[in-house]
């Protein structure tokens, strides 16, 4: 919820982002919601994009959070066009994060995951991601740009372009004799669940927000 208010907030949909633990989420409405500072039913919101000549409005499902309330998050995910599956970084991938990529499997959703809390101590990018690829897939790619580099920079890293071409076999060979991966192709990737995005950044701080949104109205 915390990230959902993030993106409402930059995207201007409201006027301030609120915090569940403080009772004054736009998306957690609910009186037992406020009083116990937790999110138990999903919500809708709807924000709009606009990046260069692209416009985008998307309707978002805000769902709980916790393992109490997983049949009220999970009816919802027959819906969805894609999913972005977010990840404590002083949790890790632990039951519920697999439990949630098991279901999100199971209903054949494409998934963008977005490593959360970054900014605690000790919160550690290479350790994580490769916790993500280990007990997740190894379709799991970093994508996220350094400060001051864009996306299409990012995906145009040669680490990278080589990480996303080896998640199919025709790309793969196409890349290793000479072409690059275009971002259709990353597009194509991404929808037909052969390639998993990985942002990272910290939502109630709003770091990171920004690079996913623009990873959602890219891919």
């Amino acid at each position: 919820t915390t990230l959902s208010e993030a993106l409402l907030h930059i995207t201007g949909a409201v006027r301030r982002a609120g915090r569940v633990d403080h009772g004054d989420a736009f998306l957690d409405t609910d009186d037992m919601e406020k009083e116990r500072g937790i999110t138990i039913f999903s919500k809708q919101a709807r924000f709009t994009s606009e990046r260069g000549e692209i416009r985008r409005t998307y309707t978002l499902q805000d769902t709980p959070g916790h393992v109490d309330f997983s049949t009220e998050m999970e009816r919802v995910l027959g819906i969805l066009d894609c999913a972005v599956l977010v990840i404590s970084a002083a949790d890790g991938v632990n039951g519920q994060v697999r439990v949630l990529w098991r279901l999100l499997e199971h209903y054949n959703v494409p998934v963008f995951l977005f490593v959360n809390k970054m900014d605690q101590n000790g919160a550690d990018r290479a350790a994580l991601l490769t916790s993500v690829k280990k007990e997740l897939s190894t379709r799991c790619v970093d994508i996220m740009p350094a400060a001051g580099v864009s996306l299409a920079e990012s995906l145009e890293d040669p680490d990278v372009q080589e990480e996303i071409a080896v998640c199919d076999d025709e790309l793969m060979n196409a890349y290793f004799d000479g072409e690059m991966v275009t971002v259709p192709q990353i597009c194509e990737l991404t929808a037909g669940r052969k390639l998993f995005p990985v942002l990272f950044g910290a939502a109630l701080r709003e770091q990171g927000v920004s690079e996913l949104l623009e990873c959602l109205d890219t891919l």
